[in-house]
Formats: structure tokens, sequence, C-alpha cells
């Protein structure tokens, strides 16, 4: 089971944390990724890192303003999103897979496990 938390309202040019915790299992040997969807648009990867190394994996829109990282203690990740713009205003979704993350990470068929979604609203 995937967990997320953290999402809510804020001003273009403001920060945002979210963050997933896993249960049930270890995520260690995982990819886990964030993905969001907008109204009328279809689910886009956002970033992704692959928990035992560290690797991680950025989609082109937030390249440079938005940092995934990892949290073994707590067995999670989190999405430290910064500079946001109102284009960034989706539901975000944390998604996990057993194995490595590569390439292929934007793909949403590859994932086994998704969160419920948390709403992330700039204006």
């Amino acid at each position: 089971q995937l967990v997320e938390s953290g999402g809510g309202s804020v001003r273009a040019g403001g920060s945002l944390r979210l963050s997933c915790v896993v249960s049930g299992y270890t995520a260690k040997y995982m990819c886990m990724a964030w993905f969001r969807q907008a109204p009328g648009k279809q689910r886009e990867g956002v970033a992704a890192v692959f928990v035992n190394d560290g690797r991680t994996y950025y989609g082109d829109s937030v390249a440079a303003r938005f940092t995934i990282s990892r949290d073994t203690a707590k067995n999670g990740v989190y999405l430290q999103m910064d500079h946001l713009k109102p284009e960034d205003t989706a539901t975000y979704y944390c998604a996990a897979r057993l194995g490595i993350c590569d390439s292929g990470w934007p793909r949403e068929g590859i994932y086994n496990y998704w969160g419920q979604g948390t709403q992330v609203t700039v204006s």
C-alpha cells in the first residue's frame, strides 16, 4: 500500500513537499515514481528513484525545479516541488514497482502499486 500526503494549495513561485510511504513491504528494491494528471490531460511521469541506490530520473517539464529523494528509514520517498507554476496544478500519484528504474520509467503500465492521489493547486 502506498500512502501519499503533502498536497495543498500554494501561490506561483512557492513550494510543496509530497510524501509517499510504503506499508506492508520494503521499498528498498523498488523503483518509485511520481505521476500527475491534470483535468482533461493524460497522466504524465514527473520523477522516479530507485530506492536502493538513489538514482533519479525527471520529466522535462519539472527538471531543475522538482527533487525526488528516498527515505529508507521511513520506507518511502519525497517529492520536493519548488518554483511552482500554475501548470503544475494536478492530482499527484505515487507509484511503485519491484526492480530498478530505467529509461522506461514514465510508462504507467510498468507500475504495480499506486497511491490514492493528492491534489496540488498552484494559483
